[in-house]
């Protein structure tokens, strides 16, 4: 990573990275308190369109390089190994060796869309537990860098695909939320595809009935949900037990009185499909059923 493309991610995913929410946003722009010194006014606005910030209380402003500078008093060497490290999720690309960023949004061809069969994948979602969910799934087969390559599809709401296999972890075409509607009045929101195939293998077994959905390819997109929320009756949460998890749930627990924190179901784990991975009380259930 360069600093050129450090500064194209958002900055409410940087500022929520370090344990920042706005106190306040709308489509143009969103303000914080000083992530720099305690006040108790937010003076610190971002303007989203140009990704830019300003800091009223000190008359400083700047770019994503310029914050985290700042922020983490380190070189401009040490922050770009910093962000590497934090998988900003509109900064994905291919793990593979030597392989160079590209903009993924152009530099693909999907070549084929089908339903999962190929041996590799289909072992991979075993490995997961979610190998009976493959309705929500396609097999997409595509090409970068006059390379082909295949992995699991799950579609987003803008027509791009999150893409997942052993060795990869990539979006092709625009980063969105994947909503599905059954025309509900209960919303559950998943941080990734995975935690929601895993609670619809358990879906059953813990007495819920279907609903809408919306899962969010990556909680950097919470904020891409708020006037979603706001006609539903009840609302439960399925983040992961981490810090970004924590301030996903807080951020919409603090503006939906009717949300609920679900995690208590998998508190041990670190989210919703390594808990299925490693403690599934259903299948328990099934296998003392079949010893009666």
């Amino acid at each position: 990573m360069n600093c050129k493309q450090l500064n194209t991610i958002p900055l409410e995913e940087v500022l929520l990275s370090l344990g920042h929410l706005p106190t306040k946003q709308n489509e143009k722009e969103a303000w914080y308190l000083n992530p720099f010194a305690n006040e108790s006014q937010a003076s610190f606005k971002i303007n989203k369109s140009l990704n830019y910030w300003y800091l009223f209380s000190e008359g400083v402003s700047g770019t994503n390089v310029d914050l985290l500078k700042k922020y983490l008093n380190k070189t401009t060497s040490e922050i770009l190994i910093w962000a590497e490290d934090q998988n900003f999720s509109s900064f994905q690309k291919q793990i593979i060796p030597n392989q160079k960023f590209q903009d993924l949004r152009k530099n693909y061809e999907i070549l084929d869309s089908k339903e999962i069969k190929h041996p590799a994948l289909l072992e991979y979602l075993n490995e997961r537990k979610v190998a009976n969910q493959t309705e929500f799934l396609k097999e997409i087969h595509y090409q970068m860098n006059d390379k082909n390559y295949f992995g699991i599809g799950f579609k987003n709401d803008s027509g791009g695909y999150e893409i997942r296999n052993k060795y990869s972890k990539i979006c092709l075409g625009k980063k969105d939320i994947t909503s599905i509607e059954s025309d509900s009045n209960s919303l559950r929101i998943f941080e990734g595809v995975f935690d929601f195939l895993s609670f619809k293998n358990v879906e059953i077994f813990l007495e819920k009935r279907p609903s809408d959905y919306i899962i969010l390819n990556s909680v950097s997109m919470i904020s891409n949900i708020k006037n979603s929320l706001k006609d539903y009756e009840n609302i439960e949460l399925y983040f992961d037990n981490d810090e970004a998890g924590n301030r996903a749930v807080e951020m919409i627990k603090s503006e939906n009185k009717n949300s609920e924190d679900c995690r208590v179901l998998y508190s041990d784990f670190k989210d919703l499909n390594d808990w299925l991975i490693h403690k599934n009380p259903s299948n328990e259930r099934q296998v003392k059923l079949r010893r009666r």
